[in-house]
């Protein structure tokens, strides 16, 4: 029978393989103590994560006055960080046995899948934020008129769509296999296929996962460099009790957003 830690001196082989000598393998990636070190911090990570954007969701949803477009953006960002806490378990299972991958062909696409596509939809909303926050400051009038809850609902689903869509070759990039000459049964692996590798779409996916990266980081900068400015200039002038009011509430806008991104 099968040994559970899925050593290669286990009784059970693939057909055909009976008599061949197979390497040995290690059944970790880091040592044991390091392991648990990790699992611990998973684990408080994993129950406040859960319980922190459940709780956020819930408000929002609960309370109407809670509905602003800003916290729209931010429960979408609780249900983004909601799904990537579920993927954990997953994810601190390949640290202490990352071979052999037992939950199935399926499994394995369908989580990296909806890492990848959270990890996108929490950029994307993050920008999306940033870029209203700066026309509730520099255009306060405007962004009024401009920017409904109607509408940022629209965004967010869209947000979504594109984050979906842009995850979506993960399907064909990633799946289980094995390593040539080897014993299915004990190496089989979720990672990048050899297909993506020779093809060429996983060097795509890597520029893909850069972009979406590197290009909000990049209109942060710009949009909190006016977004600063512009409230230096209001102090500056000293218009009166009323402006020194809005820009205190500018300027923890700008602090909370400062706090999600890093």
């Amino acid at each position: 029978m099968w040994n559970q830690s899925g050593s290669p001196n286990s009784s059970a082989r693939a057909p055909g393989y009976e008599n061949y000598t197979w390497p040995e393998y290690p059944e970790h990636l880091f040592p044991a103590p390091v392991l648990a070190g990790i699992t611990v911090t998973c684990i408080l990570l994993f129950v406040v994560g859960i319980l922190g954007n459940l709780m956020t969701m819930l408000v929002v949803s609960r309370f109407r006055n809670m509905r602003t477009t800003t916290n729209l953006y931010l429960s979408s960002m609780a249900f983004s960080d909601l799904l990537i806490f579920l993927c954990m378990p997953l994810d601190l299972f390949r640290l202490w046995q990352y071979r052999p991958w037992n939950f199935g062909d399926l499994l394995c696409k369908l989580f990296q899948f909806v890492s990848e596509s959270c990890t996108y939809s929490t950029i994307l909303n993050i920008t999306a934020l940033s870029v209203e926050r700066y026309f509730a400051v520099c255009f306060p009038l405007k962004a009024k008129v401009v920017i409904t809850k109607g509408k940022v609902k629209l965004v967010i689903l869209v947000l979504w769509a594109v984050s979906f869509a842009s995850a979506g070759p993960i399907f064909v990039l990633v799946g289980v296999e094995h390593e040539n000459g080897t014993n299915p049964l004990d190496t089989n692996e979720c990672r990048a296929t050899e297909y993506a590798i020779k093809s060429g779409l996983l060097t795509i996916m890597v520029w893909t996962s850069s972009v979406f990266f590197f290009l909000p980081v990049f209109c942060l900068t710009v949009l909190y460099s006016l977004i600063g400015r512009k409230i230096w200039r209001r102090k500056r002038k000293n218009m009166g009790p009323n402006t020194s009011i809005r820009d205190k509430n500018n300027k923890q806008t700008v602090k909370m957003l400062g706090r999600i991104l890093y």
